[in-house]
């Protein structure tokens, strides 16, 4: 159990990372921070540089066992935060307004517990993944050659998720995050003087033709098999000035379904249709995709132990508001293992993420360590329980 000097400390370190954001492919000082905080802790290695600037702690006990892997984020999001706290971000531009500084607290509360009362058989792994926001992270912690050595057999992560009461935990089987990918289109043709735009070749028909194509493509619906989601997110044609016909034009279209397979399927579609109105209008066109998540889906049997856990130790938990829209790129982890991803409420009215007003409940930090150990121990035990036996 954490103590009131352990809840004291991990809030005021929780409010030094809240000043200090950084964000995706930047989090060398959080990774740093993150690394002194676990050293006292004794783990058995600490690894640094995963994927990045990703952090992992391993708590090994020495006796053939699952390992068992707790992920948290490193990095904040490039909004500015209008919080009127004393630790509101010192970086402009800048802010932990997603509840990863919240997240990592988490996860060193565990190690506090785990360093203290020992685990009975194999491994817990602290996964401190870089780069979440832009979906990066995940695939790059998992394709580092550094974490065949901390291969998971089992992956939870808990994200703070408004609009649900204090400490109830949504969560459910199967689809929790759906897939998304960012696709910008870019058509080029020929700038000509605005007194004689046949001179040139404008994408304007073009982008005009392809963003009620793109939208056809996906309106949303439910949440099953079938629901296909495409969100025209930007558009820009030329510069802004009246003597110049245009000869460049963008979009930024975000693609979303329920399966990562179902994900490259739209993005196919999409691209078709953007190559054949480049062709009518007489225009190039290019790609690029950014911000691409996997499907974020919960392995029945570690939903199961995840919701015996909670049970156990009086967390409320049900299905309200999963699965969602929304992607996170923790699914990744659960290519290889069995993982569970958990939504933990801190009230119904709370300020929405990727809002420059929010900010994590420090109330929060030892219920989600709570759940997090007694996953620990109902997977590995304790070791003092077999010098009892």
């Amino acid at each position: 159990m954490l103590t009131n000097f352990d809840i004291a400390e991990l809030t005021e370190f929780r409010r030094q990372l809240h000043r200090h954001p950084e964000v995706s492919g930047e989090e060398v000082e959080t990774a740093s921070k993150i690394t002194a905080a676990l050293r006292p802790m004794l783990p058995t290695r600490i690894l640094t540089g995963l994927g990045g600037h990703g952090v992992a702690a391993i708590f090994d006990s020495g006796k053939a066992g699952p390992t068992v892997l707790f992920r948290a984020e490193l990095d904040a999001l490039p909004i500015e935060e209008l919080n009127n706290i004393a630790w509101s971000s010192q970086a402009q531009g800048k802010s932990h307004v997603c509840g990863h500084d919240g997240h990592m607290t988490m996860l060193l509360a565990l190690g506090r517990l785990i360093s203290r009362q020992p685990v009975a058989k194999g491994r817990v792994i602290l996964m401190f993944q870089p780069a979440e926001e832009d979906g990066s992270g995940a695939k790059a912690v998992v394709a580092d050659p550094a974490y065949q050595e901390i291969q998971a057999d089992w992956a939870f992560a808990i994200h703070i998720e408004p609009g649900r009461p204090f400490g109830y935990v949504s969560t459910c089987e199967g689809l929790i995050n759906c897939a998304s990918l960012g696709l910008k289109i870019k058509f080029t043709g020929k700038t000509a003087h605005a007194a004689d735009p046949e001179d040139g070749v404008s994408p304007a028909q073009a982008i005009a033709t392809l963003i009620p194509a793109l939208d056809a493509l996906g309106q949303g619906a439910s949440l099953d098999e079938n629901f296909r989601l495409l969100t025209i997110t930007h558009v820009k044609i030329g510069e802004p000035t009246f003597g110049v016909a245009p000869g460049e034009g963008e979009v930024f279209a975000t693609l979303r379904t329920t399966g990562d397979a179902s994900l490259e399927s739209l993005e196919t579609k999409a691209r078709t249709r953007a190559i054949t109105i480049a062709e009518e209008f007489g225009l190039s066109v290019d790609f690029e995709v950014c911000d691409h998540f996997a499907a974020s889906v919960n392995d029945p049997d570690a939903y199961k132990v995840a919701a015996m856990a909670m049970k156990a130790i009086g967390i409320p938990y049900g299905d309200a508001g999963v699965p969602m829209r929304a992607s996170e790129d923790f699914g990744v982890f659960g290519w290889d293992a069995k993982a569970a991803m958990l939504c933990l409420g801190p009230g119904e009215d709370y300020a929405a993420l990727h809002n420059p007003d929010y900010d994590f409940p420090d109330d929060l930090i030892p219920i989600g360590c709570a759940i997090f150990e007694r996953i620990a121990r109902d997977l590995l035990g304790t070791a003092s329980d077999q010098c009892l036996s």
